[in-house]
């Protein structure tokens, strides 16, 4: 069985539980259970989810396939099911047409991630589409709870991700960094998690974002009014059972665990930031890039968006990285060699490759040149997937590989070729990121909202100099100009 934290993953740990049996079939077997039809959205998951445990309990031996907040584990043969996964949860794969009205509406073209499948479900990614080939606008939204010193290759897929989407359509984004929910989960200092927020935001900056239409804030530092009360309206709309049924807490769980899940629902919401889009709730739709397993939890945050005023957020969601040791393997911070870091030398890229990742090779060399290497369990392969960005080289990669003309030391040694000048220059850019910078996307001072939207012209502005006051906590009197009036 795969198992594995999804923290570890760059997966915001806060998701929703999941085992992928068919709910029909769980509610089925459950008298108790109420029809899908009758259902809202949240109820669906909750007793989705409370059938899963029943049968659990009683076939403790069957290997199904395990998504949950805290552990993912794959079905008998290791792997995850991602069509199930989209089956169950009811979301949409990303198809061809779909792509090509993004390419065609952005004049870009669709990032390796989308191309290759990487992300490849959704929830009403067409519709802001739709939206946005009419001229209306929409914001970004990701997260990270910041729980390590160092991000690993796996903590940035969503970032750059982000990024493209950001740079293709030119708007603004919001990135919650949760050291409230670090503080409530791990056993961890709220000063530790607090600091640790600011040094995985000057990872999160060297990717590139633009501070003029990128805004970062750890909830510790940000909890205002206008956030508090869409935290508030949301909680009222998600009973106990609901929860526990969503996020599997149990009685051990503290209440700040239990009261936790609106802190990450509302930033969904524009009115939760009106120093960069207002005070109007529907004045801007939201598209949340994300990992599968966390579609659950942002079902519980569309159910309640009606009941408040508010528009369903749009998802776009993506598969699990691999892990270097193989799709069995953990990426986790207590083994260096389980997965590769920002901070890797050169040499602890190439030691770590040659070494650790897991080889669809064969045996023998002679063994490879008649069979050929196995593309579905090659680590090498399935990162260059996501890291070369040339689609012919990929493919000639692909057949030669799993022909045996190319040898698994080979693969190794392109992969290393493409890893390590991408870490060398997210370095570069780390090393150039001060406290003054961070401080800068920390910044609540009102921004001009359109600004935020379409082409951005000449550099950003220069942080703020040593001594600057500059205030990281919303309020209802900081707010963007030109932004749209309550209806």
């Amino acid at each position: 069985r795969r198992r594995r934290s999804a923290s570890d993953q760059g997966i915001p740990p806060f998701v929703a539980c999941h085992r992928t049996r068919s709910t029909h079939d769980r509610l089925a077997k459950d008298p108790r259970a109420t029809s899908k039809s009758e259902m809202s959205g949240v109820d669906e998951v909750t007793a989705a989810t409370a059938a899963t445990s029943l049968a659990d309990a009683a076939d403790e031996t069957t290997a199904e396939q395990v998504v949950t907040p805290w552990d993912v584990a794959g079905g008998a043969d290791g792997k995850i099911d991602y069509a199930k996964l989209v089956n169950d949860f009811g979301c949409q794969v990303i198809d061809e047409q779909l792509i090509a009205r993004i390419e065609k509406v952005t004049g870009v073209k669709a990032h390796p991630f989308l191309r290759r499948g990487m992300f490849f479900a959704h929830r009403e990614l067409d519709q802001i589409v739709s939206a946005y080939e009419k001229g209306e606008k929409f914001y970004l939204y990701t997260g990270r709870g910041p729980s390590s010193e160092s991000l690993h290759l796996g903590h940035l897929i969503p970032f750059h991700f982000t990024k493209w989407l950001q740079e293709a359509f030119k708007v603004p984004l919001v990135i919650q960094l949760t050291d409230d929910e670090k503080f409530l989960w791990k056993d961890m200092s709220l000063e530790a998690a607090r600091r640790l927020a600011r040094e995985n935001a000057k990872d999160i900056i060297a990717t590139g974002f633009d501070p003029r239409r990128t805004f970062i804030f750890s909830d510790v530092n940000y909890m205002c009014t206008p956030f508090y009360l869409n935290t508030l309206k949301i909680a009222k709309c998600v009973t106990f059972n609901q929860a526990r049924g969503i996020f599997g807490f149990a009685g051990e769980s503290n209440i700040g665990q239990i009261g936790f899940p609106p802190t990450q629902a509302a930033p969904a919401f524009p009115d939760c930031f009106p120093h960069l889009f207002g005070t109007e709730k529907k004045s801007l739709r939201c598209l949340i890039p994300c990992a599968i397993d966390q579609d659950p939890y942002f079902r519980m945050t569309r159910d309640a968006a009606p009941r408040i005023g508010g528009y369903k957020p749009a998802l776009v969601e993506s598969r699990f990285f691999p892990a270097l040791k193989g799709e069995s393997g953990k990426m986790s911070a207590s083994d260096p060699t389980s997965a590769i870091y920002v901070t890797d030398t050169p040499k602890q890229i190439k030691d770590k490759v040659n070494k650790y990742a897991f080889s669809g090779g064969r045996e023998t060399l002679e063994e490879h040149r008649l069979l050929g290497g196995n593309l579905e369990t090659d680590i090498p392969w399935k990162w260059l997937n996501f890291f070369l960005d040339d689609d012919d080289e990929l493919a000639k990669i692909g057949k030669e590989f799993s022909s045996g003309a190319m040898s698994s030391g080979e693969i190794k040694a392109r992969l290393i070729e493409c890893l390590s000048p991408m870490i060398a220059e997210h370095q570069r850019c780390r090393a150039l990121v001060t406290d003054a910078t961070v401080d800068q996307f920390f910044s609540t001072a009102p921004r001009d909202f359109d600004s935020m939207f379409g082409e951005l012209s000449g550099d950003p502005p220069a942080p703020p100099k040593e001594g600057e006051a500059v205030s990281f906590q919303g309020g209802e009197n900081l707010v963007a100009r030109g932004a749209p009036e309550p209806a």
